[in-house]
């Protein structure tokens, strides 16, 4: 107890070198536990970027292409889908809800997706949420355009807005839909996800602005004629379409069967296992996010060994007169390593509410520019390891300083300096 009291005696006389080495160790901590945090959110956020979604149909290819094109708008599908092979398929028994989707046009850098509202209504994102409206209405008539939260901030567009389509990747004269504009019905909530990136329209209104487009080419296009083909317009085929079943443990067997599929080549993947695929193959981001949290731990340490030992010169005699009243070199020792330990969980817990309080008060900056909210909570059980060991290895690497102490003699802590 003594020994306590005089370290925190001793601290609070060295105050402001003190603080700067708690201060030290305290951003150690917050950027370790923040560089963990994003590693997993990023890769919670990745995983989840679609949910809710048992199989993911596409024409025949490999499983990534698949999903690169029809979750994240990478990419172009080797071939199309059959609009009865979607019906077909979409009326099997085993399948609850089924969902259209056609890509190929795109606005202004933004990609386009053509579907219909049960979109909106059964596709989830993240721990199964829900696509919602920050303002306006979904699909109000047929050439309404509902738009991600980045499309509407990046082109600054509003409710009522008018838009116009271009045929493909280009953006030009030659492949604007311009005698069939949009107009602007329903902007979404940032969801951190594809989605925001995407301008939606209905399957009825990209068959009309492709009608008299042959080859890419607008040959005989006009708004009269699609108006007047719009009762009778279908699609006759679509990019992909999104499944949801009844009972979960019939996934398998209903991706085989549409894998066997005799009137057409298709391809069902499971989302979440060709998520976690394509991750694998971006794991050198993860390793080196580890890296960096290995990094900043090991600069926390060396900082407060470094400033433990900075200060230890100028306490020479202070050692010495302890020493003279009778502290033995065992004493100086524990003190020395006493103060490392203390100065370590310090640190350490400044840290944790340093980063606390800063994700709270811009939680929402961070949802809104990276659609990606790190918790604010306790620390999880790898966190709290970390924690633990920057902790452990601070109050180890007092052992250095604490040695050095114990050796002090007492005639040299006595001549220091004169």
């Amino acid at each position: 107890m003594m020994l306590a009291v005089l370290a925190l005696r001793s601290l609070w006389s060295r105050s402001v070198s003190v603080l700067l080495t708690v201060l030290g160790i305290a951003v150690s901590s917050a950027l370790i536990v923040a560089v963990d945090r994003v590693r997993s959110e990023t890769r919670t956020n990745f995983t989840q970027t679609i949910a809710g979604t048992d199989l993911v149909v596409g024409a025949r290819t490999s499983p990534v292409q698949l999903l690169l094109y029809t979750v994240f708008r990478i990419g172009d599908p080797t071939n199309t889908i059959r609009w009865v092979s979607f019906e077909k398929i979409s009326s099997h028994p085993k399948v609850a809800w089924a969902v259209p989707i056609s890509l190929g046009d795109s606005h202004r850098g933004f990609r386009v997706l053509a579907t219909n509202d049960g979109y909106f209504e059964h596709l989830r994102y993240g721990d199964e949420q829900k696509l919602l409206l920050e303002e306006g209405e979904l699909f109000g008539d047929v050439f309404a355009a509902v738009l991600g939260a980045e499309v509407a901030a990046t082109l600054g567009y509003q409710i009522g807005d008018p838009i116009v389509v271009a045929h493909g990747a280009r953006d030009d004269g030659l492949s604007r839909h311009d005698d069939h504009p949009f107009r602007v019905s329903g902007i979404l909530k940032p969801t951190g996800t594809p989605v925001d990136r995407t301008a939606h329209i209905t399957l009825t209104a990209m068959e009309a602005i492709h009608v008299g487009w042959e080859g890419g080419v607008r040959t005989q296009a006009s708004m009269a004629h699609a108006q007047q083909a719009l009762p009778d317009l279908k699609p006759k085929t679509i990019t992909a379409f999104l499944l949801g079943l009844d009972r979960k443990m019939d996934v398998f067997l209903l991706q085989r069967a549409i894998n066997t599929f005799r009137d057409e080549p298709l391809l069902a993947i499971l989302p979440g296992v060709a998520l976690q695929s394509l991750w694998d193959l971006f794991g050198t981001a993860e390793t080196a996010l580890v890296i960096v949290t290995a990094m900043t731990m090991v600069t926390g340490v060396i900082g407060m060994v470094v400033g433990v030992l900075a200060t230890l010169n100028e306490r020479r005699r202070e050692m010495a007169v302890l020493r003279a009243v009778g502290a033995r070199p065992l004493d100086i020792f524990g003190l020395l390593l006493f103060e490392s330990c203390f100065l370590a969980a310090v640190g350490v817990v400044v840290g944790f509410l340093m980063l606390t309080l800063v994700l709270n008060l811009l939680g929402a900056v961070f949802a809104q520019e990276f659609g990606m909210l790190p918790s604010a909570g306790f620390p999880s059980s790898r966190e709290a390891v970390l924690l633990g060991v920057l902790a452990l290895s601070g109050s180890i690497a007092g052992l250095l300083p604490a040695l050095r102490a114990y050796r002090l003699s007492v005639h040299d802590g006595l001549h220091a300096g004169g």
